[in-house]
């Protein structure tokens, strides 16, 4: 099913920061950024079992329930189950990720792509979600940063058992949608070559970025329009460090990434656009592109992201980033879109 047939706009919310990804959010200061979401228009919300053990589900659950079911999309990812047994989060095994929800709950999580561990997860996040269905799933982070040179044998677990489960919940109208949700091009490509099953679309994060999207635009996105797979861009703001922040890549922004930042700032700076306009409506620009999740963790933050969608951001200004190589010369962008 098309996202576009049931997606509330472009413009969604992605709740990894009020998993306490970096630092500990405060009860409130999620709750208050949750409601300004929803003050603000937003009615597509994404979560997911491992944001900070359950953290994140628990608190977007709380803010939605006693808000209308039907106006508003859910999505949630499987992969990982929580357990009560507790352990360390600063020892928990994440890849190249590791150590990003260390201030999240000290809940056991474990990595589980099977079908039955499928099932039992999505029946998890509806209990901490405080809700009766689900809109989208995404199975969660098969891809090389998290599993090195095992995650071809973790994809092959995730394809006969969490893609099965989810197709047949598609048809059978359990769910709307499902897709993987991945930091890295290559499961995407892979999946969109499978005869079955068949994903309805694909949540990309980081990789459709004004700092990094060429591997995305040589085949991902013209493959996924063709065959009517859309897109949903988490991480439009690249962890952060195009919106402010110091973090890419859920680390410490290296001078090289700190320095392209700088430049495209100074283009913005002289053509009057935000550089939070400049990055979220790139990322939104590409036909194969049906929302954009950004995350916040204080209110200010949702309001600063619907002005930027809303914003003017003038044709020189695009001509300008290609002029110094800072975007791809086909890479589409607002107003000439493909």
């Amino acid at each position: 099913m098309s996202l576009d047939s049931f997606l509330p706009g472009s413009l969604g919310f992605g709740t990894a920061p009020l998993g306490n990804i970096f630092r500990a959010i405060p009860d409130e200061d999620a709750a208050a950024t949750l409601e300004a979401a929803w003050d603000n228009g937003i009615r597509y919300f994404d979560t997911a079992p491992v944001y900070g053990a359950g953290l994140a589900e628990i608190r977007l659950g709380e803010a939605l329930a006693d808000r209308p079911r039907d106006e508003f999309v859910l999505s949630t990812k499987v992969g990982r189950v929580i357990l009560d047994e507790i352990e360390d989060p600063a020892a928990r095994d994440l890849g190249e990720k590791g150590g990003i929800f260390e201030h999240g709950r000290p809940n056991k999580v474990v990595n589980d792509y099977s079908a039955d561990a499928t099932l039992r997860s999505i029946e998890d996040s509806l209990r901490r979600l405080r809700t009766d269905r689900l809109d989208i799933v995404w199975v969660h982070d098969v891809a090389q940063d998290f599993y090195g040179d095992e995650w071809l044998s973790v994809y092959e677990t995730a394809r006969t058992g969490a893609f099965r489960v989810l197709q047949r919940l598609r048809d059978e109208g359990v769910i709307k949608a499902w897709g993987l949700g991945v930091n890295r091009v290559e499961p995407l490509e892979l999946t969109l070559d499978l005869d079955e099953p068949k994903p309805d679309a694909f949540l990309l994060a980081g990789r459709y970025t004004l700092l990094d999207h060429e591997r995305a635009l040589q085949r991902l996105l013209p493959a996924a329009e063709s065959r009517s797979v859309d897109i949903v861009i988490g991480g439009p703001y690249s962890s952060g460090v195009l919106a402010g922040g110091q973090h890419f890549e859920y680390q410490q922004a290296p001078s090289s990434i700190l320095a392209e930042v700088e430049r495209i700032k100074a283009i913005a700076d002289q053509h009057g656009v935000g550089i939070k306009a400049a990055a979220l409506q790139f990322s939104l620009a590409h036909p194969a592109v049906a929302a954009a999740i950004p995350g916040a963790t204080r209110p200010s933050r949702i309001a600063e992201d619907v002005a930027a969608l809303g914003e003017t951001v003038p044709a020189e200004f695009w001509t300008a980033l290609r002029a110094e190589g800072l975007i791809a010369p086909h890479a589409p962008v607002p107003g000439v879109r493909g």
